[in-house]
């Protein structure tokens, strides 16, 4: 991942009357990663989507593109953008082919092969030549991604890309997402209510609550990019002796004893190991060893007080 930053939001903040529905973002998004807004029901995640691409005016703020700032220069700043707010827009009358060639005359320099190679990143070659009234919803978000990203755009912005998706057109779209970061370097900006999704797809999630950024959360390391700590249960026969035998390598205050003999500890992958030797020395029957990582769904639950994610 690049440390180019593509977007950048700062201080948005959009009030409505007396209502503020979205209150001091500030965000950066580097290149190539998938980044994750994640919210609960009117949070002002698409609020904040909209004035992105300048589909809502800010109250206050700057939203700044590659560069390129939204309310300075507004028109060269979107060159930099593909979005699909809501469902992608098609006319179902034409072919998917054709329907990007009709989009590719919006805009300047878009060639032949670039189309080529577009349907082959989101894996439509089989299909691209048939009507869009007869593809799937999976193959009409596919075909919206290519549509999206025909003109090289640095950021990709989808709200709610997953509504409607079965199971299978999920893992396709989130592979073709993680892709599109890893091959073209272009920066995705997503909005899910589907939280193990999200998990899968994203390099990091904002967590916005009531229009505020509660928490930037990485998905692979920590805030300093330090390997996580971990909590990891050991199965064992006799609980009592192994928190004796680990008071000189651990405090008591970090040791959890579960329901079926075990105990649960706080540790880096390589304190396992020390661990290990101590309980074996001490007679005791090691039975397992698991990660007991918390889900971004107990993470979001954790940090916003139990709220349904929309």
């Amino acid at each position: 991942m690049s440390d180019q930053t593509i977007l950048q939001l700062r201080n948005v903040t959009k009030k409505i009357g007396s209502r503020t529905l979205v209150d001091q973002l500030t965000i950066d998004v580097p290149r190539g990663e998938v980044f994750g807004f994640l919210g609960p029901n009117g949070a002002g995640k698409t609020t904040t989507i909209r004035m992105i691409v300048g589909l809502m005016g800010m109250t206050q703020g700057e939203v700044i593109i590659n560069g390129i700032s939204v309310t300075k220069n507004f028109e060269q700043a979107m060159t930099q953008v593909g979005a699909i707010v809501e469902n992608p827009e098609m006319y179902k009358f034409l072919s998917g082919y054709q329907n990007l060639i009709h989009y590719a005359r919006m805009n300047k320099g878009i060639t032949k092969e670039r189309i080529e190679e577009v349907i082959k990143l989101v894996g439509l070659q089989n299909r691209i030549h048939e009507k869009v009234k007869r593809y799937s919803l999976g193959m009409r978000q596919r075909l919206g991604v290519a549509q999206a990203i025909l003109h090289k755009p640095k950021l990709l912005i989808l709200d709610e890309p997953t509504n409607g998706l079965d199971p299978a057109g999920i893992r396709e779209l989130r592979d073709y997402l993680r892709n599109l970061a890893q091959v073209e370097g272009i920066s995705v900006v997503v909005s899910s209510h589907l939280l193990s999704e999200m998990e899968l797809m994203c390099d990091r999630v904002a967590i916005i609550q009531a229009g505020k950024l509660i928490d930037i959360r990485s998905l692979h390391t920590d805030s300093e990019g330090a390997a996580l700590t971990h909590q990891v249960l050991f199965e064992l026969d006799d609980p009592v002796t192994a928190i004796q035998a680990l008071l000189g390598q651990v405090h008591t205050s970090q040791i959890t004893v579960t329901e079926h003999k075990g105990i649960l500890l706080p540790l880096e992958r390589e304190q396992i190991p020390g661990i290990v030797a101590t309980l074996l020395q001490a007679g005791i029957n090691i039975y397992g060893i698991t990660y007991k990582t918390k889900s971004l769904e107990e993470q979001f639950l954790e940090i916003t007080g139990g709220e349904q994610v929309v």
